[in-house]
């Protein structure tokens, strides 16, 4: 249903570092970029290797609160070792856990997620919903 969505970012290098990481062990990868130091409007859109972007981080120097309680992004993941590894990425470059790795089965028998807050206090999760592990 959704084309993409951004997210506002206060700065646009360190996010685009967390979201390389955290994306990056998903499988998605920055497939398109437009950043000048110093100047606005740049911004790093994420997607599939080939495809166009499903979500863009935009520089918003002068702050940009992140959308209230009970808004979050989730992103889907092929495996646990890589909604593992998705965690294990944020936490490393500047996310703050939100909820480790684990199952959910409040949320469905085989719902097996993370969740994270970016660097900007956005609350983003991974999660593989399937009896694949």
């Amino acid at each position: 249903m959704l084309h993409h969505a951004f997210l506002g970012v206060s700065d646009i290098e360190r996010s685009a570092a967390f979201y390389d990481a955290a994306l990056g062990a998903l499988g998605y990868v920055r497939v398109w970029d437009d950043i000048r130091p110093g100047q606005t409007g740049q911004a790093v859109g994420y997607g599939l290797p080939g495809g166009g972007d499903k979500l863009a981080i935009k520089h918003r120097p002068e702050g940009q609160p992140p959308a209230g309680p009970g808004f979050h992004l989730a992103f889907a993941a092929l495996s646990r070792a890589a909604v593992d590894a998705f965690h294990a990425a944020a936490i490393a470059h500047g996310g703050r856990d939100n909820g480790d790795p684990g199952l959910r089965p409040h949320y469905g028998e085989h719902y097996y997620a993370a969740f994270v807050i970016d660097p900007d206090g956005h609350a983003l999760e991974a999660v593989l919903n399937s009896a694949e592990s």
